[in-house]
């Protein structure tokens, strides 16, 4: 019996994913793949309360509130499965330290299986465009995070939050 050809050929070059905005319908993949890039993120570091808490069932309530209230969240689309995200907007107050930057990248994820794939380049791109002032809070602990961050222009500059709202995950704030 012949085989059915893939609708796709393998061209033998990676697929790209597609970079557009997070809609309500996204909510329930944005919520399992935020999920899924803690648990690979920060699996060794949280205290292990921390993921009594945050179960993909909250995180999936979490991003259904948040674009229904018109979050501006890009998303990174692969044939129909998210495989990273980022939203940036207004800096905020943490852990006691003023915004030094008007905007901050909140979240910037991408599956571990699409690290390297520049993905989280174009996320980052898309939500704050190279030369954009801005500031984000790295954890202490993710050199990975900390070098990419760095390759685009963010230096810590001293503020810390000691981790106790996110399972004693230290964070750094890192401006540009």
């Amino acid at each position: 019996m012949p085989s059915i050809p893939d609708p796709v050929p393998d061209t033998g070059v990676p697929r790209r994913p597609l970079l557009r905005a997070a809609a309500l319908d996204d909510a329930e993949r944005a919520g399992a793949l935020h999920h899924a890039c803690w648990v690979e993120t920060f699996a060794g570091l949280a205290s292990p309360e921390l993921w009594d808490r945050l179960t993909v069932d909250r995180s999936v309530a979490t991003w259904r509130r948040l674009l229904a209230g018109g979050l501006d969240a890009t998303v990174a689309d692969l044939d129909g499965a998210l495989v990273g995200v980022a939203v940036a907007g207004r800096a905020q107050d943490r852990g006691g330290h003023p915004p030094v930057r008007e905007r901050e990248l909140g979240n910037l994820y991408v599956l571990a299986a699409h690290h390297g794939t520049g993905v989280g380049q174009a996320l980052l791109d898309a939500v704050l465009p190279p030369g954009t002032r801005a500031q984000v809070w790295a954890a202490r602990d993710t050199p990975r995070a900390r070098r990419f961050y760095e390759r685009n222009g963010f230096r810590a500059d001293g503020a810390t939050e000691d981790g106790s709202t996110f399972g004693g995950v230290v964070s750094l704030r890192l401006v540009r």
